[in-house]
């Protein structure tokens, strides 16, 4: 699957800040548009997409949280310019979610979709790296309503919208696709350490044509 040239595969201490970022105590919440309001009964999270088999698999709220729990230690980059550095994330691995239903050998990238249509997409190797999870705690807590409650992604190698609030499904694809925000002006792969915040930073190779 390859290793994306990240921060997550390099030698660097954790209290780093990457360019042009400065450190957030606390936690600001940062959205667009309305909180869902969650409804156990009727929620779902799906895989779809070019999966392995060529079904798509689903897990209820029940059933999801059944998975097996981890924790990683990741900080979170906004592209609004603040860090917040050190948190631990507490949830199911997107590696898991990747060995319970398996992308067909031809994916490259994922859209991780979200409450009213949100979307992120991402390169596989971004997808599977080691602290990529899908939170549900963050320092032991469940996360609150306004931070994604019952589930967000973190990427703790890209920038903070790379990781959607309130996450209801992956689709596997085979070749890219740009998500909400990539679509609106922002960079394609997000790295902070490159400071990719914007789509007229990318060079060719980096995305698809806007």
């Amino acid at each position: 699957m390859g290793q994306p040239e990240s921060r997550d595969y390099r030698a660097q201490e954790e209290s780093e800040l990457p360019p042009g970022q400065r450190l957030q105590r606390g936690w600001p919440v940062t959205h667009y548009g309305p909180v869902p309001k969650f409804k156990p009964d009727r929620w779902e999270f799906r895989v779809f997409g070019a999966t392995a088999d060529g079904d798509k698999r689903c897990w209820n709220h029940e059933e999801f949280s059944a998975l097996p729990f981890s924790t990683v230690v990741g900080d979170l980059h906004c592209v609004t310019k603040f860090s917040m550095l050190g948190a631990e994330w507490g949830g199911v691995p997107a590696r898991t979610i990747v060995e319970l239903a398996p992308p067909a050998p031809a994916v490259t990238h994922v859209m991780v979709w979200a409450e009213y249509g949100f979307s992120a997409n991402l390169r596989l190797a971004d997808f599977v790296a080691e602290r990529t999870i899908f939170a549900t705690h963050k320092d032991g807590e469940l996360l609150t309503a306004e931070h994604g409650f019952p589930l967000r992604l973190v990427v703790p190698h890209l920038y903070a919208w790379k990781g959607p609030k309130w996450v209801r499904g992956v689709e596997y694809m085979t070749a890219d696709r740009r998500g909400f925000w990539e679509e609106r002006g922002y960079h394609n792969l997000g790295d902070p350490w490159r400071e990719q915040r914007y789509s007229y930073q990318e060079e060719p190779g980096d995305g698809p044509e806007l």
